[in-house]
């Protein structure tokens, strides 16, 4: 599966589970974050789309996602950055 092809799965993803995804520009990474109880992730547009996708699968490994059907690539993306980051 392409990266642009996981980046749109993940925007998917995150409007199944109500979240906001913001894309802007600037001197920062991206993560998780809460405004006025809204959850959001931030990713910096300006980065490479490998470092984007890193982000939004370490944000997605957050959230209980066992009792959703997500696609078997963009699973097993969020779970192999899930071994990487122990």
């Amino acid at each position: 599966m392409t990266y642009e092809k996981l980046l749109e799965e993940f925007e998917l993803l995150s409007d199944r589970l109500g979240i906001k995804i913001i894309k802007g520009k600037g001197d920062f990474a991206g993560g998780n974050c809460t405004v006025n109880e809204e959850k959001i992730i931030v990713i910096n547009k300006n980065k490479p789309i490998e470092q984007r996708l890193n982000i939004l699968a370490k944000c997605f490994i957050e959230y209980d996602l066992d009792r959703l059907y997500i696609i078997p690539a963009l699973r097993a993306y969020i779970d192999e950055c899930r071994t990487l980051d122990l």
